[in-house]
């Protein structure tokens, strides 16, 4: 018999992330090839065409701005006022709710998921995600006595599967009486798919027919990570109007992250912003979140508060931020329209992309593939469904050859 001193709920195999040990082999084949010959498709973080990552100059003028004491102070446990205001308005832009809102600051999107997997379902409890998803859904969940349930994101025609989505929500709803599902949109992680505002019609419609049972509860957990790099202008931010007078127990939290439109990856900032029609269950939103905030890291990081805070304050400051995320919105645009277009040419097949860092490619032993693509130096993330390849971190000339040598290690395992 094995010997653990570690508690058995805590005891989990012995490994390390799969996704950051592949960035780490692709960093040595740099060294060792040099950064020309080698395609390096594999951490989500937007990588300008030196292969050096982006840091927004607006952000990082104004956090080196900052006075000591506004970078080393304890900020509140729920997160400063004025950020909590500014998150808000940062967020929705011109497509805020008519609800109560209330906002939290967390570690990055991560942590707001992490809030409403813990308070927001029962031990035991299964949550409802699409088959294509961030895999720290399913890390978390399990590290809470959860598990994840998974519906397929896309049907036959690659269109959001509203079928499936109506199945598996339903039948969770029967057992459980209560659900957290969890929407990555606009811009999924790892496919590129948006929902349509047609498809969140129709999403929503299922929801409102199970809340006419007052027994159930249903939360809607909408991953937002990539929101500012989706659509033109603020277009994709128009389902959020929709979470405008919902039936009492249909309550919304968006996790709101940081890490991209800002470009502050290693600062760890964020929000869970919860959406309710009843101003009680905003309120119980908010301290049952502070709360989870001190049980777990006490407090988040003030220096990025404030830089939010500061830029979406200052209508000079926030333009010349808007304009610098959009020169980098249209770059990122360019090198997912030259994938596709290469995609097709040379017919390697992909799921619909629509925004955003990743384009995903299906294929029966992504693992294989991925091990035959390392030897040609790229290197593309693998799935349980396919590959991962992220034009966030490729340039344009890359992203242009890079679907004819997939094809043809995909072709070659057939």
């Amino acid at each position: 018999m094995a010997f653990n001193m570690v508690a058995p709920h805590a005891k989990w195999p012995e490994k390390n992330d799969a996704i950051f040990g592949l960035a780490e082999k692709a960093r040595d084949a740099v060294d060792k090839y040099g950064k020309d010959n080698v395609i390096n498709s594999t951490l989500g973080s937007l990588v300008n065409d030196n292969g050096d990552l982006i840091c927004l100059d607006t952000v990082y003028k104004e956090l080196k701005s900052l006075p000591n004491a506004d970078i080393a102070t304890y900020a509140q446990v729920a997160g400063q006022s004025d950020f909590l205001e500014a998150v808000k308005d940062i967020c929705f832009e011109e497509y805020r709710p008519d609800a109560y809102i209330k906002a939290v600051a967390t570690p990055g999107g991560t942590g707001a998921v992490r809030h409403g997997i813990w308070n927001y379902t029962n031990p035991g409890d299964s949550v409802l995600v699409c088959d294509w998803f961030w895999t720290p859904y399913a890390t978390i969940s399990e590290e809470f006595g959860r598990t994840v349930t998974n519906y397929e994101l896309l049907n036959e025609n690659g269109e959001f599967n509203i079928i499936s989505f109506k199945k598996n929500f339903e039948t969770l709803l029967r057992k459980q009486k209560r659900l957290v599902t969890i929407i990555n949109t606009p811009a999924n992680n790892p496919t590129g798919y948006s929902l349509s505002d047609k498809e969140w019609d129709e999403v929503l419609d299922i929801a409102k027919e199970n809340a006419k049972d007052p027994e159930n509860k249903i939360i809607f957990l909408v991953d937002v990570a990539y929101i500012d790099y989706a659509g033109t202008g603020s277009e994709r931010r128009k389902f959020f109007k929709k979470f405008s007078g919902l039936p009492e127990n249909i309550f919304v939290i968006v996790a709101y992250s940081m890490s991209k439109g800002f470009t502050m990856y290693g600062l760890r900032s964020g929000a869970a912003i919860g959406i309710s029609s009843k101003e009680e269950l905003a309120n119980e939103f908010y301290y049952t979140c502070m709360h989870s905030n001190r049980a777990n890291w006490s407090n988040g990081t003030r220096a990025a508060m404030s830089v939010l805070t500061n830029i979406a304050k200052d209508p000079v400051k926030k333009e010349a931020y808007e304009n610098e995320v959009n020169k980098y919105k249209v770059m990122l645009r360019r090198r997912a329209d030259v994938f596709v277009k290469e995609a097709k040419k040379c017919g390697l097949e992909i799921l619909p992309y629509r925004d955003g860092f990743f384009i995903s490619i299906p294929c029966n032993d992504a693992k294989k593939a991925s091990d035959e693509l390392i030897k040609e130096n790229l290197f593309v993330v693998s799935l349980k469904k396919g590959l991962r390849f992220a034009v966030c971190a490729v340039a344009e000339d890359k992203c242009k050859i890079a679907p004819a040598k997939i094809k043809k290690i995909l072709d070659s395992l057939k």
